[in-house]
């Protein structure tokens, strides 16, 4: 048996409040209030919990309010054990991203269609020579990639976890003080935030002690520094939103195009996509950063007479992490989305992945946790969320990691790619793998027919493409974040 004098005084504490709920549901009393969110104009609900001093709980705070930090609050916070704080700094944030959503998602995390701005399901693959191939006819009269508005995606599982009772704070968290034997006892540590306020450019300095922090606060992480997660390389994906008139847009109704070609990007592709009333066009790359601006305007140049006469009504920009942290949980912090490095090779995708880190963290988690009587330990938040999240999507960060080193790599491969698009077992297995995260249907014979088509298109494109432009960046090149 083990001595109740082994317990550390809090968690002592914690299992006498159970012994009250009953009576403390009597005395104590909640409430929902809307209040401004301050500095940005938007306004946040925030569920007031009871003060009481026997309804102690173990505090989880959730850095950032993108998908992957809203999709871990909602989990915590219908936790009825635990406290779930939500940090969000600008609740109207329409992060630079293409915007699409697998099929998966909108059933899987219980997405209405008003997030969804377009049901693409056609897709022109352009190639650096300008072959254009057509895929999409492999899909299914319901099947469609949905293309979202990041601000209205975030807000609306944001809200969700403040609907189940999760405390959401307009604030930027700058610092957190991390106590030195975090690892091996139950220690809380320190957020420090601005909390944003009415008027006020700067916001209110705050702090507070909580249990548990997850990080979903995107590339430039703080929560990541703060545990000494390790630096990673990034690409810059820069976007600019442009209206075009209802003629034009009418192709985009469930059209969406992708560039190939060392014009546009040396390691990436350049995407067209429809939004709500204008279209998304942009690119990204790691390799030639400095060079942004040029491969944007090259992607409008290719895009041509389709976007002519269009307005620029936003312009966005924002690192992509290329590889996972080194280090994603460090004692009783992890971290997930972006934070993590949690994006796609060759696809760039994000969002998906983002919400299911998020999902799987606070699952994993809040039953370590045990109801909110224990805290989980780093072992094993490592040996459950960590390793379930890497067994499930590791080979697909792995293979599209080498599609693309094969097919962005030089103008030849990217031919060749472009070209074994038109092969609709290809598109099958492509969209099969994007739309529901499995692959589905694989056939032995086409897969060995596939590989003489891939070298066949391969011997094609090096014959026929230009060659690459020369550029160097040996200092800038070397930057990690």
């Amino acid at each position: 048996s083990i001595s109740i004098i082994s317990f550390p005084l809090r968690t002592i504490k914690r299992k006498l409040t159970m012994k009250f709920a009953l009576a403390a549901a009597f005395v104590g009393t909640a409430c929902a209030f809307t209040s401004p969110s301050a500095f940005h104009g938007s306004r946040v609900q925030q569920a007031v919990k009871s003060t009481s001093s026997l309804e102690m709980k173990y505090k989880v705070a959730v850095v950032g309010g993108g998908p992957s930090g809203a999709c871990a609050a909602e989990i915590f916070a219908q936790e009825k054990g635990i406290d779930t704080v939500l940090f969000e700094r600008k609740m109207d944030n329409a992060k630079p991203c293409g915007g699409a959503i697998p099929l998966c998602m909108v059933g899987e995390f219980d997405l209405p269609e008003s997030v969804v701005d377009r049901k693409v399901r056609k897709m022109n693959l352009i190639s650096p020579t300008g072959v254009e191939v057509n895929i999409g006819e492999t899909l299914q009269p319901d099947e469609y990639i949905g293309m979202c508005r990041r601000e209205i995606l975030d807000k609306y599982i944001r809200d969700r976890a403040i609907e189940y009772g999760a405390e959401c704070i307009n604030g930027l968290v700058t610092s957190i003080d991390v106590p030195e034997d975090h690892k091996t006892s139950d220690s809380q540590y320190t957020l420090n935030y601005m909390a944003f306020q009415e008027g006020s450019k700067i916001g209110k300095k705050s702090s507070m002690k909580v249990d548990v922090i997850v990080g979903a606060d995107g590339a430039n992480s703080r929560v990541a520094k703060s545990m000494d997660a390790g630096l990673y390389n990034f690409a810059i994906a820069f976007q600019e939103r442009i209206k075009i008139s209802d003629e034009k847009m009418e192709f985009y109704e469930e059209m969406a195009e992708m560039y190939v070609g060392d014009d546009v990007s040396p390691d990436f592709y350049g995407w067209v996509f429809p939004k709500y009333d204008h279209v998304g066009v942009g690119t990204g790359t790691v390799v030639n950063r400095p060079a942004i601006k040029q491969y944007q305007k090259a992607i409008r140049e290719r895009a041509g007479d389709k976007i002519a006469g269009g307005k620029i009504i936003k312009v966005e920009a924002h690192p992509i992490p290329e590889h996972y942290r080194p280090r994603r949980v460090q004692g009783r912090i992890a971290l997930v989305g972006d934070a993590a490095g949690y994006v796609t090779k060759c696809s760039g995708e994000g969002i998906y992945f983002a919400a299911k880190s998020g999902r799987m963290a606070a699952e994993e988690i809040c039953a370590l946790m045990e109801g909110g009587t224990r805290l989980p330990t780093q072992s094993e938040i490592e040996q459950t969320y960590i390793k379930k999240y890497d067994g499930l999507y590791g080979p697909t960060y792995f293979v599209l990691d080498a599609l693309q080193k094969v097919f962005y790599s030089n103008n030849g491969a990217r031919e060749a790619f472009v070209e074994l698009c038109n092969s609709k077992y290809v598109q099958q297995v492509t969209f099969d793998s994007y739309l529901y995260k499995r692959v589905q249907g694989n056939n032995p014979l086409d897969d060995l027919k596939l590989l003489g088509e891939t070298i066949g298109c391969l011997i094609k494109g090096y014959s026929n493409a230009k060659p690459d432009a020369e550029f160097s960046n040996p200092v800038e090149s070397q930057k990690r974040i």
